[in-house]
């Protein structure tokens, strides 16, 4: 799958049709040429299916690099928000009010959360988007693509990337019986054994069987981690092992190593992972998932297995130039992430500077500072460090230190006064 948010529409798609096929990507459609595209969009294809999600994915990106997004580009992200906080995949005419027939999306949503959260200051947006994503929080304590829907791995953990990004304490957002946004992860994790232990499914069959998926297994990896798709470079060196147990005889962080095992397999034969099959589709012959394989990095390295990302990190460089180009800003934004996630050069990837390509694929920046080598910009978002005070967080651990900051100079010049009033 080129994009996990492809994987996320078709699913929902399906799941309208009442279709059994299981998710799968397809390049977005180009624009007819009568189709202007918004002033400040990211890409030239057709934003109907991802128009948010490459908008907040690129944002990401350019944050890790230095990189200030034009106030154009932000003020179009913001726009598309829907009253409640939500976000659609694109919305046309924003003029409109969201109504009952705006399909909401939690992917849309937690993406875009995240996004301005690294581009600040646009506090009450981001906790717009909170207050509906905690709104729609399903009863065994996950997410689905939509409102209402069955939760599913990959939902449910960008939802908990957005939610701890935010400040928010997860193991504190619960629902009326209890289950915390880990519950759901844990019960989609396959038990150790077998070709497949350690991975986690997407969603389980209808008669509740558990099917590994290479997607779902990367992004539950970060989200049973509590951790955001912008990782830092954590160059711990742990041995990869599968914890045994299921469901709640799991810790979050054993399923994440458990996940992290799992794709260190999945990983080891050619560096790459696969595509799902087509359904319907007459030639067998795997085809790469660079999408996939690039989410892949990125897990394997939040979970302090950087070294066995390196071989499909060197695969990346070697391969996915096209498939980016063709793709457009999405696909850079994951080779970023995953470069970044490695402490690896972003501006000379495989030869490619990711970082101008990415750049040119909307309007300028307003400003690009090249980040320190040395020095990880990466933010990572545990339990130690996350801030809760209701519904209402308002950015996290800053702003409480601005406020400390602010009331301290207030102080001072109070005492100050004081003192020249006395010596008068």
């Amino acid at each position: 799958m080129t994009v996990r948010r492809s994987a996320a529409t078709l699913a929902a798609t399906a799941a309208v049709l009442c279709a059994a096929a299981a998710p799968v990507a397809v390049a977005a459609p180009s624009p007819s040429p009568s189709a202007a595209l918004p002033a400040g969009l990211y890409g030239t294809k057709d934003p109907t299916y991802d128009g948010v999600w490459r908008q907040s994915l690129a944002f990401l990106a350019q944050r890790l690099e230095g990189v200030t997004p034009a106030a154009k580009s932000v003020d179009w992200l913001i726009s598309q928000q829907c009253a409640d906080g939500s976000y659609a995949a694109f919305r046309p005419d924003v003029s409109k009010p969201c109504d009952a027939k705006t399909m909401r999306d939690t992917n849309a949503t937690a993406a875009a959360t995240q996004a301005l959260v690294e581009v600040g200051g646009h506090r009450e947006t981001v906790n717009n988007s909170v207050r509906w994503l905690k709104s729609v929080q399903n009863e065994d304590g996950g997410w689905g693509y939509t409102a209402g829907a069955p939760s599913d791995a990959n939902s449910t953990s960008l939802v908990i990337g957005a939610l701890a990004r935010q400040g928010q304490r997860l193991a504190d957002i619960t629902t009326p019986g209890g289950k915390t946004p880990y519950d759901p992860l844990l019960a989609l994790a396959i038990p150790c054994g077998g070709k497949d232990g350690g991975a986690f499914a997407y969603q389980p069959d209808k008669k509740g069987k558990l099917a590994a998926n290479a997607d779902a297994t990367a992004a539950a990896v970060l989200g049973a981690m509590g951790k955001a798709l912008a990782v830092g470079n954590n160059a711990a060196g742990k041995a990869p092992s599968c914890h045994p147990g299921s469901g709640s005889g799991l810790t979050p962080e054993q399923a994440a190593q458990n996940g992290a095992h799992y794709l260190t397999g999945a990983l080891a034969g050619n560096g790459h992972l696969n595509q799902a099959p087509m359904p319907g589709a007459t030639d067998s012959t795997p085809q790469p998932d660079f999408g996939n394989t690039a989410d892949a990095v990125v897990a394997l390295s939040a979970a302090g297995h950087q070294d066995k990302a390196a071989g499909a990190l060197g695969w990346l460089k070697k391969n996915s130039a096209d498939w980016a180009a063709q793709n457009g800003p999405a696909a850079y934004a994951q080779l970023i992430l995953a470069a970044h996630s490695t402490g690896d050069n972003a501006r000379d990837f495989g030869g490619v500077d990711l970082v101008t390509r990415l750049n040119a694929a909307g309007p300028a920046p307003a400003a690009v500072v090249t980040p320190d080598p040395s020095a990880d910009t990466g933010y990572e978002a545990t339990e130690k460090d996350q801030v809760h005070s209701g519904d209402d967080v308002i950015g996290g651990v800053w702003w409480y230190i601005g406020i400390a900051l602010v009331l301290a100079a207030i102080a001072f010049f109070l005492i100050s006064g004081r003192r020249k009033n006395r010596q008068l």
